[in-house]
């Protein structure tokens, strides 16, 4: 549509120029009232004028039909009428109706009416070009690895689930796939909005469209085609950017009413110009101008752009929008239900105290500890073991390394023989342990391990499911939001006070179970609240359907929840946040772009109609089509801000 714009204008203001230049007025303009013409004059710039209005304005020629078609008059009902009523009136005086022709003032408007097309539908590829930034992500080659080992570079369309591909460092990943061998970072902040790469060794997913790291992978092909992510991405976006809000509903029946006002404005702006005595060259002037000035297309476009602009830069935040209402509807959030596992937490086992009971320090104790699990598998062991490592905690290897069936495990550690045992060892063996920091972390119910050296206890180290680093600050912002933050989790009282403690939350509900998830969300919604329910799409998922909005959060490359209005990709509920500001902050804009488009009519109206004729202020037809396309400009920039202000 841009080029077809683009060539029909220049076309169109190519075959204007002579049209011009045969205008007895335009002549007087620029010869000081002095005129010239040639036999075949008037027959000539009629011949022009007939050029650019079948050419020039054949989109809008064809645009009311299809309006009338429908029965839903609009921009192109009034743009066609008001060219056609111009040149019809021109081509009768050319061949004997008394009167004044209309062609140079026909040509213009025309001329402006596709310029202003032109300019506006590259707003509106603007507005979608994060879209095709997601599409244009995908490579168009892999290097393929062939049964014998050899290497061949073929069209992704050529992969198969199953297939091995080589992908260079540097190199986009071309599907989703499975590492095999080797280990890199990859980049894939385009695609869930995780701003530092991420670390993929063998056996981690990767997204295709990403890019690889540092070093050469081989992945082993699972989706390609529609069942990929980025494919599953671009599908949810369109759909999202094609579906209908009530916002839009709005704009549209406004645009209607519109239509209706303008054809009624502009005939009655012929009759009273003609009753009050005026040249009715001058009367179908003031109603071409008035049908023109008053076309919709601003309040047409004042949402659909908002929703391309608001909904390509959710997706490249890793928002995915799956229902437009329920989008509009996030910026009336007042009460967010998380799920605790594997939302607020991390969904794994992992250290949250280390507690000296001796001469040792946290270090020294958890450095110890983990020297003796380094030879366990047992979820607890990992647990210690990854908090070693994240404290960068050098060990011994141990020796004589056996389990303790049921009460833990032990071996000798620098001459010392050290044991990692459960409270109920303690009490077979009789050994007194009531420090009042463990007996703080029993009663929130996280499992408590103890270290022992030489029968003699050196510590204790706490466990549980670790609170995402990033919950505390979500929580935080969405109560400064003036948001309820609340929790639902199928742990006991003790698990749900101590996270509900950790992360100031106004209430939790503990021992709910998935089946009565949905439940509780209701009961929160009889409250009046416009409740949010973020889960992880699955257990969650009648608690997901019940909410005012569903969000689904980690789904990772599984973006097709089905329960969910919004997908959020990454597992950062901070993603919670944005959503809503998204949800504001497009709303805003949706506002503004109405308020805009209805109040330029307000004033455009009697401006085009002449209202101020007595004091010189007379508006052309082109003058009209001027500010018309102007204000559409208007509208598509102000959208566009929408991706500025999010940056």
């Amino acid at each position: 549509m841009v080029a077809d714009y683009r060539r029909r204008f220049w076309v169109a203001l190519a075959l204007t120029v002579p049209v011009l230049a045969l205008s007895p007025f335009i002549q007087g303009l620029f010869t000081g009232g002095r005129h010239w013409t040639f036999p075949g004059a008037l027959v000539t710039q009629f011949l022009l004028a007939s050029g650019v209005y079948f050419y020039g304005g054949w989109p809008f020629l064809t645009g009311i039909v299809d309006e009338l078609r429908t029965r839903r008059p609009g921009m192109m009902t009034l743009i066609a009428l008001a060219i056609t009523v111009a040149y019809g009136y021109s081509a009768l005086v050319t061949f004997g109706v008394p009167g004044d022709v209309f062609f140079w003032e026909t040509a213009t408007l025309i001329d402006v009416m596709l310029l202003g097309h032109w300019i506006e539908m590259r707003s509106v590829m603007g507005a979608s070009q994060a879209l095709e930034a997601l599409v244009a992500l995908m490579p168009a080659e892999a290097h393929r690895i062939a049964s014998d080992g050899s290497i061949r570079d073929v069209p992704i369309s050529s992969l198969q689930p199953g297939d091995l591909v080589l992908v260079k460092p540097g190199e986009k990943i071309p599907v989703d796939g499975t590492v095999v061998e080797g280990r890199t970072t990859v980049n894939q902040a385009l695609l869930t909005g995780e701003s530092r790469p991420v670390e993929k060794g063998e056996g981690a997913n990767v997204i295709g469209g990403s890019v690889n790291g540092e070093s050469t992978i081989t992945v082993r092909v699972e989706k390609t085609g529609e069942a990929s992510y980025l494919a599953q991405v671009v599908q949810l976006v369109r759909a999202a950017q094609e579906s209908r809000s009530q916002a839009q509903d709005l704009a549209d029946r406004a645009a209607q009413a519109l239509t209706l006002i303008a054809l009624a404005s502009g005939s009655a702006t012929l009759a009273v110009w003609l009753l009050v005595g005026e040249p009715f060259t001058f009367a179908l002037a003031r109603m071409v101008t008035v049908m023109v000035i008053t076309c919709p297309h601003a309040l047409g476009l004042a949402i659909p752009l908002v929703v391309a602009v608001s909904t390509a830069l959710g997706a490249r935040a890793g928002m995915l929008v799956r229902d437009r209402s329920a989008f509009e509807r996030a910026r009336c959030i007042q009460a967010v239900v998380f799920d605790k596992t594997g939302t607020l937490t991390e969904g794994r086992f992992g250290v949250s105290d280390v507690i000296p009971l001796g001469d040792a320090s946290e270090d020294e104790l958890l450095s110890l500890a983990a020297a003796l699990e380094s030879r366990s598998e047992h979820p607890i062991a990992r647990g210690i073991l990854e908090a070693a490592a994240a404290r960068r905690l050098s060990y011994p290897a141990p020796a004589e390394f056996r389990a303790i069936p049921g009460r833990g495990a032990q071996a000798a550690i620098g001459g010392r023989l050290v044991r990692i045992v459960s409270p109920s060892y303690l009490t077979e063996k009789g050994i007194q342990s009531d420090d009042p920091r463990v007996l703080r972390a029993q009663t929130e119910g996280k499992t408590v391990v103890f270290v022992l050296s030489d029968d003699r206890v050196i510590g204790a180290i706490a466990l549980a499911d670790i609170i995402r680093p990033t919950s505390r600050e979500a929580i935080a912002r969405l109560k400064a939001m003036g948001v309820r933050v609340m929790m639902l989790t199928g742990d006991a009282d003790a698990v749900a006070a101590w996270v509900a403690k950790a992360l100031a939350l106004d209430e939790y509900f503990a021992g709910v179970l998935p089946d009565q998830k949905a439940s509780r969300v209701s009961e929160i919604r009889h409250r009046g609240l416009v409740v949010a329910m973020v889960g992880d799409g699955i257990n969650d998922a009648p608690a997901l359907a019940d909410a005012d909005i569903g969000i689904a959060i980690g789904a990772s490359t599984e973006v097709a929840i089905e329960s969910a209005d919004v997908v959020l990709v990454r597992s950062d509920p901070r993603d919670v946040v944005e959503l809503i500001e998204l949800s504001r902050a497009a709303y805003a804009k949706m506002v503004q772009n109405l308020a805009w488009a209805t109040g330029y009519n307000a004033v455009a109206i009697p401006l085009a109609a002449g209202a101020l004729f007595t004091r010189g202020v007379v508006l052309s037809p082109a003058a009209g089509a001027v500010l018309m396309s102007l204000s559409t400009v208007i509208v598509a920039i102000n959208a566009q801000l929408l991706a500025r202000a999010r940056r």
